[in-house]
């Protein structure tokens, strides 16, 4: 499984490698642009059908934790608001809700590892997206700190020199899958 935006790890000194943040970008609905060109509109579902089946693959890569640090960002004119593919995201999500951070598993012992979906029709900006992964990202270094203790890993200064790497992988990423979207 390759995500769009990648996977960052915190490897521990072992080699253990431990998810801080899977990384996606969908970017769905053109029926706005082909109608202004006159043409016909075409079917809606593509990029959430490929994303229900990454999130299955991740969720049973990560079942022995107890966090999802799975985040997804969608935009385009099929994720308006009050979109039936908005409704997939939402099942995808085991509904819970969009647009809020979910990295730690939820409900009676944690059963439920639904992970992030941030979706809206608008471009996402560079400032939004490094906001929310950094939190996805801290949150997950400090889980793993808790767990196995922080002499687990190797690395001082880890969570900012980890941090800086994770948004210079995903804004390359979420640059080049939009610009070749649009």
């Amino acid at each position: 499984m390759s995500p769009d935006g990648g996977i960052t790890y915190l490897i521990d000194k072992n080699g253990n490698k431990h998810p801080i943040l899977i990384g996606e970008v969908k970017n769905q609905g053109t029926n706005s642009a082909r109608l202004r060109e006159g043409l016909p509109k075409q079917a809606k579902g593509n990029a959430v059908e490929r994303l229900g089946k990454n999130v299955i693959g991740f969720r049973t890569y990560l079942l022995d934790e107890a966090i999802f640090p799975y985040v997804c960002f969608g935009d385009g004119c099929d994720f308006e608001r009050g979109s039936s593919i908005l409704d997939r995201v939402f099942t995808i999500a085991m509904f819970g809700s969009l647009n809020e951070d979910h990295t730690f598993n939820e409900g009676p012992n944690g059963i439920f590892n639904r992970g992030s979906y941030y979706f809206k029709s608008d471009s996402w900006t560079i400032e939004e997206l490094y906001d929310i992964m950094y939190e996805v990202a801290k949150r997950s270094i400090y889980y793993y700190f808790s767990k196995y203790g922080e002499k687990k890993f190797q690395v001082i200064g880890v969570l900012f020199g980890v941090l800086s790497m994770v948004w210079c992988t995903f804004s390359a990423s979420y640059t080049s899958n939009y610009n070749s979207l649009c």
